[in-house]
């Protein structure tokens, strides 16, 4: 099961209470105060880390409390801190406080972390409050709750290179053709329901990430059919490659269909359909390939590719131009 969105609450640990002890020894018949303090409660650190593919773990548990501080104790001794608690997300989920409806962080690449909710401060011991004029003081101070919130963590995929197009487009089969992802492919809408990703090798140096995200229907930016599962995870796509399906099964016209897909982008966000796009008519082997990819050229006023990913026509062109795009955009970077 993949999920790419789920709301969680988690809470710091409690902190530890502080003691109130004095010091009996014999012929020690005034030893003072030697009450020691609590420990610190555990915090929750919200961890991205590479190999976690989804939030899949984290649908079955609502609630995470890290664990509380131990009290102190007598001969001045410190109660032991807590241990943070760790929950690992994939690369690329935003940590989402769900009350105030801003984002903590973006925990983009591995290794990225968030403390979601501080831990408890430790109580304060007897020994800590003697002074001159109090020397036997009884006073103590209780350890603090920890922080509680409500989370939503949302994932978008991130990608170099993202496929768009309607669904039954090519998309799976195009990935499977330049990596080894194996995604489910079948003559039927919406085969693909969740992001497959997969590593286009250009030679030993050189590669990108390329990711087939669900099909987009018309309404998409209203969340119709898959589209803000869709719309969602091509967010982080340095590019996009469109795919245009020269004879769709549904009898629609090729054409309307590539300008369905740009309204959608657009409309959920300007600067998406602003992103560097290379156009594509797949399924070359088809006799109608060539002349839509003449009509989707005239109307964008572009260069328009003609792809097979079952006989290989145009592939390296596609990976050429893919190539070159990231290339611009990391110079353009720094």
């Amino acid at each position: 099961m993949f999920v790419d969105r789920v709301t969680i609450e988690v809470q710091g640990g409690r902190g530890g209470n502080g003691c109130v002890s004095f010091r009996r020894e014999k012929y020690v018949p005034h030893g003072g105060p030697d009450g020691g303090d609590g420990g610190e409660g555990g915090s929750v650190v919200i961890l991205a880390k590479n190999g976690v593919n989804n939030l899949a773990g984290l649908s079955h548990q609502r609630f995470w409390r890290a664990a509380s501080g131990a009290p102190g104790s007598g001969a001045n001794k410190q109660g032991k801190s807590a241990a943070d608690l760790t929950i690992e997300v994939p690369p690329g989920t935003l940590v989402i406080d769900a009350k105030g409806g801003f984002v903590l962080k973006d925990l983009m690449h591995d290794g990225n972390s968030v403390v979601a909710a501080r831990g408890g401060a430790n109580g304060r011991g007897n020994a800590h409050f003697k002074t001159a004029v109090n020397r036997a003081p009884r006073d103590s101070t209780p350890g603090g709750e920890g922080e509680r919130r409500e989370l939503i963590l949302e994932l978008k995929t991130i990608a170099d290179v993202g496929l768009i197009g309607k669904p039954n487009a090519g998309k799976s089969t195009l990935l499977s053709r330049l990596t080894r992802a194996r995604p489910a492919i079948a003559d039927y809408p919406f085969t693909t329901k969740h992001p497959n990703l997969g590593i286009v090798t250009i030679d030993g140096d050189r590669q990108f990430v390329l990711a087939d995200i669900p099909g987009l229907i018309e309404g998409a930016h209203a969340g119709a059919g898959l589209g803000h599962e869709f719309l969602r995870h091509i967010e982080r796509a340095g590019i996009l490659i469109h795919l245009i399906e020269p004879t769709p099964m549904d009898g629609s016209d090729p054409v309307e269909n590539y300008h369905v897909i740009r309204a959608e982008l657009a409309r959920f966000d300007e600067l998406l359909a602003e992103r560097p796009e290379i156009l594509a008519v797949s399924k070359a082997e088809l006799p109608d390939a060539e002349d839509v990819r003449d009509k989707i050229a005239a109307v964008s006023g572009r260069e328009v590719l003609l792809i097979s990913a079952v006989t290989g026509q145009g592939l390296n062109q596609l990976v050429r131009q893919a190539d070159a795009l990231l290339a611009a955009q990391r110079q353009a970077i720094g």
